[in-house]
């Protein structure tokens, strides 16, 4: 793509107000365009990061056994009076509307018994389970204090799979299985090495339920690392002697390390709530009606897309991980646009994703703007490094830059 092109702008200045980290560098990078407080536009670059995201997730649940569909975020109000969510005193966050005849509808902020209604047309045998559906839509939520940029917002984009069991122990395979696929997701995206399975009171479907926590200074939430090997933490609200008994923890609580941290995906057991509310029900192999035991796992992309920018930016900009960027080359030019040119052809060939600024303005003002944006390579072409050989190849995140003949830089990215 040339930069020339790209309608966006980068900015000086983030909004007034806006003081998330993660949305100040992505609304002056010209990634989201703030529309009020929680809602965000994504723009060109904010849209190829966020579908990068999405399509990791994607991955991962397809390759899980997931089978993707898109649910309508249209939701009657008969649906959610059968678990009694409809209630502003049990759900206080939803946004609600009415068709013109008078009809209350609400937008969608989960789907558990918009799937539970769905699957009684697919669910009758025994032989019909196990089976897991996922989706990655828009949500609505109405945050009374919506903050922290893309991380807490009023409509996002959210990634939750349902799975539906014959029995608890069918599906405690299965659940146990998306710990480790959840965990392939966050190393995908970078942030692995600081992400923790984190314990938290189960509600009333079981005694634990388990979250995502990635460690960071953003964070809103605290976690007690218990395990640092194998990336165990426990929620700091839930620390009690119960839990670090069930959990073989023999150090009280003193000596167990705290650390803020960002909430990235859950992972609940649902049971029987949702089937007995809408009758999901299949016949076993003796005939008998059975109640289906389900599942739920939550992710949000753009929650996802904040919380790495927050891990990974510094003075100048973002720094982003090499899968998420929204390209993988800035090719920078300094007055030598027909050979950027012969370049920027050749490695689009080669399937490269290039961003390549063509405009005439000054190096300063190109490379601060580079930094900002925070493409993970960057090539920069100039009389001075063709004098000494060919193209100058820097990495965001280090201050070294070596030359290249331009045969070893088509090969590198080959």
């Amino acid at each position: 793509m040339l930069q020339s092109k790209l309608f966006t702008k980068a900015q000086k200045q983030a909004p007034a107000g806006e003081v998330s980290l993660n949305a100040q560098l992505l609304i002056r990078a010209g990634f989201v365009h703030k529309e009020m407080a929680g809602v965000y536009s994504y723009l060109p670059l904010g849209l190829r990061t966020l579908n990068k995201i999405s399509d990791i997730i994607r991955q991962e649940m397809d390759a899980a056994g997931g089978q993707e569909i898109f649910m309508t975020v249209l939701q009657d109000r008969e649906t959610w009076e059968k678990t009694g969510r409809w209630s502003d005193e049990v759900v206080d966050n939803w946004f609600k509307t009415e068709l013109k005849n008078g009809t209350q509808l609400g937008l969608g902020f989960t789907h558990e018994e918009a799937i539970a209604k769905i699957m009684k047309n697919y669910v009758a045998s025994y032989k019909d389970l196990p089976f897991y559906a996922y989706q990655i839509q828009t949500k609505f939520r109405n945050e009374a204090r919506a903050k922290a940029g893309l991380m807490r917002g009023r409509e996002f984009f959210m990634k939750d799979l349902y799975s539906f069991s014959k029995t608890k122990e069918e599906h405690d395979e299965f659940y146990e299985k998306m710990k480790e696929v959840y965990m392939k997701v966050f190393s995908r995206l970078g942030m692995g090495d600081k992400t923790y399975l984190t314990i938290s009171s189960g509600g009333s479907f079981s005694k634990y339920s388990y979250e995502f926590q990635t460690v960071s200074k953003a964070g809103e939430d605290m976690i007690a690392i218990i395990d640092e090997e194998k990336r165990i933490a426990i929620n700091k609200d839930d620390l009690t002697d119960e839990v670090l008994k069930d959990f073989a923890v023999k150090v009280d609580r003193d000596k167990l390390r705290e650390e803020k941290s960002i909430e990235v995906g859950d992972i609940y057991s649902l049971g029987y709530k949702y089937s007995e509310a809408f009758n999901l029900k299949y016949k076993d192999e003796s005939g008998q009606d059975q109640m289906v035991y389900m599942g739920s796992y939550g992710m949000s992309p753009s929650r996802l897309m904040g919380a790495v920018v927050e891990l990974n930016s510094d003075a100048k900009g973002i720094i982003w991980p090499e899968a998420v960027a929204p390209f993988a080359v800035h090719l920078i030019s300094l007055d030598q646009n027909e050979k950027a040119l012969e370049i920027y052809k050749q490695l689009s060939q080669k399937g490269v994703e290039v961003l390549w600024d063509d405009r005439q303005i000054g190096a300063g003002e190109k490379f601060a703007e580079a930094d900002l944006i925070g493409i993970p390579n960057r090539m920069v072409i100039s009389a001075k490094s063709l004098t000494a050989g060919g193209v100058e190849l820097k990495k965001r995140d280090s201050d070294q830059a070596e030359i290249l003949p331009i045969e070893k830089l088509l090969e590198k990215f080959s």
